[in-house]
């Protein structure tokens, strides 16, 4: 699928960002359209970095599998893939399902190396376990369940 935001760097090193099929400009949006359609259910909507590190705690403290979504809501591909996962968050809710909005936390995901999204990360104890960019619903179903099926095994 396409990818909706690109950083390039220039030739100083400056980061530049470009979005492609913006639909929509930053806060000229409905915040809870956009909650509901990026993050519901057992998905949480990340806009601060206190919520974020609020949830990391509590991923780490409870052993939990973190699954991040960077996202964007003007991203069409970021839009598509969030009803699959959503159900991927409702499937398995012992995991942790994270939505970061790129553009509330544009620093803190260039920390990420985040190039396009949607970008997903697995974490497991704070440590990046895969990675997959794009909005690949069967390849965002597989990891989600591999990682999850290897979980149970290693707590066995």
């Amino acid at each position: 699928m396409g990818q909706c935001w690109t950083k390039k760097v220039d030739n100083w090193g400056f980061a530049a960002v470009s979005k492609t099929f913006k639909t929509k400009t930053k806060n000229n949006y409905d915040d809870e359209d956009v909650c509901k359609e990026l993050a519901s259910g057992n998905v949480h909507l990340i806009t601060t970095i206190h919520q974020w590190e609020e949830k990391i705690s509590e991923a780490y403290r409870d052993a939990k599998i973190v699954v991040v979504n960077f996202s964007a809501s003007w991203c069409s591909p970021c839009r598509t893939i969030a009803t699959a996962y959503i159900e991927l968050a409702n499937r398995y809710t012992w995991m942790m399902f994270l939505t970061v909005d790129v553009d509330e936390l544009a620093e803190f995901c260039s920390k990420w190396d985040i190039k396009a999204t949607p970008t997903f990360f697995f974490l497991k104890n704070g440590q990046e376990v895969d990675r997959l960019v794009g909005a690949n619903k069967v390849d965002l179903q597989e990891k989600t369940m591999a990682i999850a099926e290897s979980n149970k095994r290693s707590t066995k």
